[in-house]
């Protein structure tokens, strides 16, 4: 139970625990619902929930009571979510999320990026994937086409918790995906007995860059049902990222954040 891969994934009973603060939608997805699918908290972005599925199912997930069934934007061929997309042209950045959208079969995602293309006003695509890290063998020679035919720049964010979670075939992974343009970060959540000192947060950081991926969020847990013992303190989270930042080089710090509500920026986690 100790092992901090181990943690991420395995059930445990104070799952059960009804803790106070900790709700079925932590984040607001479901207020900031714009289509089937289609979520808009911030402004200029739009995050398409592509798909409920997953190849593994993190403990910690906010979105573990999501209504998948009812919320992607697969449903009806696109159609609905590419429209609300195209009717608003304040929106110039797309993130495909989920579940995780490389769940789906390459051309499914042509599929979708083909119809965002006719969209004058998207800029930029952003790909959440957390298949490179755990799956890495998902990155074939179909999807490296997808990517470098794509007409934006595309972020391509992956999540890695833990340095551990790196090894050769993730590193060949993200070097092919490099290969295909995409600019490569790394987002983690700070856990509670998986990465909650400087140690384990500097050996993640030189490790994604040594694999050619940039830190880029380190997330405050969000406070849904179910994952309250992962908690880390935001007293603790500030002391433990001013250590990693009086570590660490720069660009080797992620920002420290916190999911907030709709159309505000995600702030460091400051008193």
């Amino acid at each position: 139970m100790a092992d901090p891969l181990l943690r991420q994934v395995l059930p445990v009973d104070a799952e059960q625990q009804v803790v106070p603060g900790f709700s079925l939608d932590a984040v607001g997805d479901g207020a900031a619902k714009k289509a089937d699918g289609v979520i808009q908290k911030y402004r200029g972005r739009a995050l398409l929930v592509a798909t409920g599925s997953c190849a593994v199912n993190c403990r910690y997930c906010f979105r573990r009571h999501f209504p998948y069934a009812d919320e992607t934007a697969a449903r009806d061929g696109w159609a609905g979510a590419v429209a609300s997309i195209a009717a608003d042209p304040t929106i110039d950045e797309v993130i495909l999320s989920g579940g995780d959208p490389l769940s789906l079969a390459t051309p499914k995602l042509a599929e979708l990026t083909a119809q965002l293309a006719s969209i004058p006003h998207i800029r930029r695509l952003r790909i959440h994937s957390r298949l490179p890290v755990v799956l890495p063998e998902r990155v074939d020679a179909a999807l490296l086409q997808w990517l470098s035919a794509l007409p934006w720049p595309v972020a391509f964010v992956i999540h890695a918790n833990h340095a551990n979670e790196f090894d050769a075939s993730v590193d060949a992974a993200l070097a092919a995906l490099r290969g295909a343009g995409v600019q490569l970060l790394n987002k983690a959540v700070l856990l509670r007995g998986v990465n909650d000192s400087v140690e384990a947060l500097a050996a993640l950081s030189t490790r994604s860059f040594a694999a050619g991926v940039l830190p880029y969020y380190l997330h405050q847990l969000d406070r849904v049902e179910g994952v309250a013992h992962f908690e880390v303190p935001d007293d603790e989270a500030r002391a433990l990222h001013a250590a990693l930042a009086a570590r660490l080089s720069g660009y080797l710090v992620p920002k420290l954040v916190r999911e907030v509500g709709r159309y505000r920026q995600a702030p460091a986690v400051t008193p």
